[in-house]
């Protein structure tokens, strides 16, 4: 080709300062993929574009180039380098404009050449000293120069879908590299040398072929997240455990058999995706107290580990379908924060009624089991009316056992609220349980008769709470009220909660509790100090949550707060009660509540002191009545989630667009008509929006260009545009079809 007829890009010469430089193309469509907000780089050829036309630097355009020529512009590695005119340039000259002196330049730290047909990097990229981000995304490299080990700023690399089959040596002595991307290309193992990059903080190798993962991968000790899906690894080195910065570990379809025992030791670890491997069973998971999602769908896996159930009290999903399960645990029920479980296509054919005690367990996907105890019709129905038959089946089996009405009782013996209070079946304290005081032997001389009926069929947190001896002589440190009598006339709370007890008991004695309470209709008279079992206290102070479901409160004393601050407790959940609005008391632990969870309860109003909550993250108003929020709702800078499904709301408080920080908002199953995209937009961190089921009966297409929004749900709306086969594509395919559809 001539040079009269090579065509040229006219971009931005370095006098403009240019710290990034984007190449992304030449396919049009495509370039709108690979912008990089981040760095504020230009997103188009338009932009990057100089209005002086003295002021551009002409590069060679190499889409007329064949695939095998293609490779970077020569004059790009010199780009640091001031040109001829900027030199020559006269005192007179640089006094109009300064800016344009070359010692005024701000070197290039952001290069990016993704979506190309690159098919080498020339050796010249050692000249970019000051490169912290370089991107090859999507090229056809099947080499790198070993002179990028020189490049000793670099934080970022993506050297993604390429055909690379290894990294040079010299690459693995970067000392600041952080983030690094080989996802997509033909590596059939991983260097050891990797471990050498002690900065790094996050690995993509998925999409590849490798086998096995060198040993010393575990000298990665700052290593937020291994993404290995896609490969053949059979096999987890021993040293993995000690990468324990891990948060999320990504391992399907890969081919291992077994995980390491000691998965404990990965403390941080918060998701662990398994699906598609050989798997046949799952560790205890001792120690991984803050995993919140455990997808191992789609193994080999024949049994639940009982331990894993108390081991994992943070767990929100559980995903076990398409494995060879026959039964599930009555320990289930342990899983207090369960939010979705799927066991479809196992081989179970009994529901366990303690699942019917999860009080956040919104989605349980069970079909595709050969269950028989319950109706196909039921099923069908979905997860609340399954839930709602396994409670009154709990309900029935308390009755007959005499147990109370509380669907304490369960099968196989398990007690679902002596479970969440962390007792054995018997009501005493498990052997195991720490600090391990014990409660010694002694003869009850209680003065009042109903003292050792309710020893037996009342108290099943502490069924020896209301013995006066067994004050004095086993729990010397417990918060006393005034006076035995008072405790006594007042009514006693057992564990701080109202214990629902069956109706139909009779007491002869007039000043028993249980008496008042059957008279009150389950309603306490509180006491102006309370009785706090140590037991309790400990679990607060250990487990940093106060939790109480399925009670039925419709209030909240003052002390149980006051208590839960004195030991730190940071997560608040009082889910599936009757609560009409938040706990004045709660205003005691402005200042250390993180997470509040007050779903499923009759809250109609939310209080302004919401406002003082100035350390929450995430919140959980869903399932109530909720028609608005208050104007200082807007003032939680903090909050990451927010959850308002199922509720009253017409449309979204503005309050809500005010929260700077929100990057996960669901509002699904309200009756919300107009998407406000203004307000949305001003939510620069929003990455999820739902909004199913809702009354929106139009989507305006700039919504397409929130490309923050990662995760866009929108089923169930009136609207016509999109179309539910555009909708069922993903969130991609909805902004694309939004973004084509706005008028140019």
């Amino acid at each position: 080709m001539s040079d009269s007829k090579q065509p040229t890009h006219k971009i931005a010469s370095s006098r403009k300062q240019l710290t990034s430089f984007c190449m992304c193309g030449p396919y049009p469509r495509r370039r709108r993929y690979y912008q990089i907000r981040e760095f504020q780089m230009a997103s188009s050829a338009d932009e990057l574009e100089s209005e002086d036309p003295d002021d551009e630097l002409e590069l060679d355009d190499p889409e007329p180039l064949s695939r095998a020529e293609a490779c970077m512009p020569e004059r790009l590695y010199d780009i640091n380098e001031a040109d001829a005119d900027s030199k020559a340039a006269n005192l007179e000259q640089l006094t109009i404009k300064e800016e344009d002196a070359w010692w005024n330049q701000v070197p290039l730290n952001n290069l990016d050449l993704s979506s190309n047909t690159l098919t080498h990097i020339s050796p010249k990229i050692e000249n970019l000293q000051s490169l912290t981000v370089l991107t090859l995304h999507d090229n056809a490299l099947v080499e790198l120069p070993p002179e990028i080990g020189k490049l000793e700023k670099l934080m970022r690399l993506n050297v993604s879908h390429n055909k690379l089959s290894q990294l040079p040596r010299e690459m693995y002595s970067l000392p600041e590299l952080r983030h690094l991307n080989i996802s997509y290309n033909q590596f059939n193992e991983i260097d050891p040398d990797i471990s050498d990059l002690h900065m790094l903080e996050f690995l993509d190798g998925g999409h590849n072929n490798i086998q096995s993962l060198p040993g010393g991968i575990g000298f990665l000790v700052r290593l937020t997240a291994l993404l290995l899906p896609y490969n053949h690894v059979k096999e987890l080195p021993p040293d993995l455990v000690n990468m324990r910065s891990l948060q999320k570990l990504d391992l399907m379809q890969n081919d291992l058999t077994c995980l390491p025992e000691d998965m404990g030791l990965l403390r941080k670890l918060e998701c662990l995706y398994l699906q598609h491997n050989d798997i046949l069973e799952l560790p205890e998971f001792e120690g991984n107290k803050t995993l919140n999602e455990l997808h191992a769908s789609n193994n080999f896996i024949k049994t639940i580990p009982t331990a894993m159930c108390s081991n994992l009290p943070h767990l929100k999903i559980l995903d076990l379908r398409d494995n060879k399960i026959t039964e599930l645990p009555d320990e289930l029920c342990l899983l207090r924060n369960l939010n979705r479980l799927d066991v479809s296509n196992n081989t179970i054919s009994v529901l366990p009624v303690t699942l019917s005690s999860l009080a956040h367990l919104i989605s349980l996907q069970v079909e595709g089991n050969p269950i028989k105890t319950i109706r196909r019709d039921i099923l069908q129905c979905g997860t609340t009316r399954i839930l709602k038959t396994l409670h009154e089946r709990a309900l029935a089996k308390s009755k007959e056992e005499g147990s109370g009405s509380d669907g304490a009782s369960t099968s196989a013996g398990i007690s679902v609220t002596r479970l969440r209070a962390g007792q054995s079946d018997d009501g005493d304290m498990p052997a195991n349980f720490p600090d391990s005081y014990h409660q010694p032997q002694f003869q009850c001389q209680c003065a009042y008769p109903c003292q050792q009926q309710m020893r037996q069929s009342f108290c099943v947190y502490e069924p020896l709470r209301n013995c006066r001896e067994f004050h004095s002589q086993a729990q010397p440190h417990i918060y006393e009220p005034e006076s035995y009598e008072q405790q006594h006339q007042n009514g006693h709370l057992g564990s701080l909660f109202v214990q629902k007890q069956q109706q139909q008991m009779q007491y002869p004695y007039p000043n028993c509790f249980m008496y008042q309470q059957k008279q009150q209709q389950q309603q306490f008279t509180y006491g102006s100090r309370l009785a706090v079992d140590p037991r309790w206290v400990y679990k607060l102070r250990h487990t940093r949550t106060l939790a109480v479901n399925l009670e039925e409160l419709t209030e909240v004393p003052d002390q149980v707060f006051q208590i839960a601050k004195n030991e730190g407790v940071h997560v608040v959940d009082f889910a599936r009660n009757q609560l009409s609005t938040l706990p004045n008391g709660l205003q005691l632990m402005k200042d250390l509540v993180t997470e509040l969870v007050l779903s499923n309860n009759l809250i109609g109003y939310v209080p302004q002191f919401i406002s003082q909550f100035t350390r929450v993250t995430y919140l959980n108003l869903s399932n109530n009545l909720l028609t608005d929020l208050p104007n200082e709702f807007g003032v939680l800078n903090t909050l990451r989630e927010l959850n308002i499904a199922n509720n009253r709301f017409q449309l979204i408080p503005n309050c809500v667009y005010e929260l700077q920080g929100l990057e996960i908002l669901i509002a699904s199953e309200n009756h919300i008509k107009v998407l406000n995209v203004s307000g949305l937009k001003s939510m620069p961190r929003l990455s999820t929006l739902d909004l199913r089921n809702n009354d929106i009966d139009a989507v305006p297409p700039i919504l397409g260009n929130l490309t923050n929004i990662t995760h866009l749900e929108l089923v169930g709306n009136p609207f016509r545009q999109p179309r539910h086969q555009i909708l069922m594509k993903g969130t991609d395919a909805i902004m694309s079809y939004l973004r084509d559809r706005i008028p140019t």
